[in-house]
């Protein structure tokens, strides 16, 4: 009975280093590209045009 209760523990700490990993490799080709001025700029500029259409589109919603 007291392997069971410590595989049990184990989950959440395999839930999580899984996640970690997830994320790591997402952002993984991300970051790569930041190296480069071209994208970094590009990048930039597309994140604050998502923010802005974001932000217009929820003001149409709310209809102000």
């Amino acid at each position: 009975m007291n392997d069971f209760w410590n595989n049990i523990s184990r989950y959440p700490r395999f839930f999580i280093s899984s996640l970690v990993g997830l994320i790591l490799i997402i952002i993984a080709p991300i970051r790569n590209l930041v190296k480069i001025p071209r994208f970094r700029l590009i990048g930039i500029v597309s994140i604050f045009g998502v923010f802005g259409l974001l932000y217009i589109i929820l003001q149409k919603m709310v209809g102000f």
